[in-house]
């Protein structure tokens, strides 16, 4: 049995540093853009200057934001849904709609990674028009993402499964956790 609790702790560790890094991803994406933002209309205001690539940029920090954060709001069941017809089934009706719910996503999920990734590679010829780098950047946000939220299903996949439990808004550092506890 020691193994197998060495084992559990390793991949909790793992899992942890997996949340973690996707977290500060989404950070400094963050700060960035603000940065970035911030000093375009500081500079427009105060000097009649714009950065030219400014707004494209931060609209792409954005894609990927949105993109890279999806695997962490469904991980904590953040994500738009509709519990009443789950609520009139019975417990094990309820257990097998959800294991459906995530066999139907892991296969959407598994569908838009793919079409994505090729998206993303018919793109990479394309520049974008202020800082001339290849769209297939921008669109790589649509594999990655998905790929992040297909790890972050199969990480809760046990708990939401067996028991309609996603993370818990306490394990949510800061002020995001109030906005999850409503």
């Amino acid at each position: 049995m020691p193994a197998a609790e060495g084992r559990r702790r390793s991949l909790s560790k793992l899992e942890n540093a997996f949340v973690e890094l996707n977290k500060w991803a989404l950070i400094l994406l963050l700060g960035a853009m603000s940065v970035i933002v911030f000093a375009n209309v500081a500079l427009r205001y105060l000097t009649n200057f714009s950065i030219p690539w400014a707004e494209e940029v931060a609209r792409y920090m954005m894609v990927w934001m949105t993109f890279l954060g999806a695997g962490l709001t469904l991980r904590y069941g953040g994500h738009v849904a509709i519990g009443n017809v789950m609520e009139a089934m019975s417990p094990k009706a309820q257990r097998l709609l959800r294991a459906f719910i995530v066999l139907a996503l892991l296969a959407f999920f598994a569908v838009m990674i793919w079409v994505g990734y090729n998206y993303a590679m018919r793109m990479r010829f394309q520049l974008t028009p202020a800082t001339r780098i290849p769209f297939s950047t921008v669109y790589a946000a649509i594999p990655v993402g998905f790929a992040l939220l297909t790890v972050h299903l199969l990480l809760i996949v046990r708990g939401y499964v067996a028991e309609n439990r996603f993370k818990e808004a306490a394990d949510v550092p800061g002020d995001l956790s109030g906005s999850l506890s409503a």
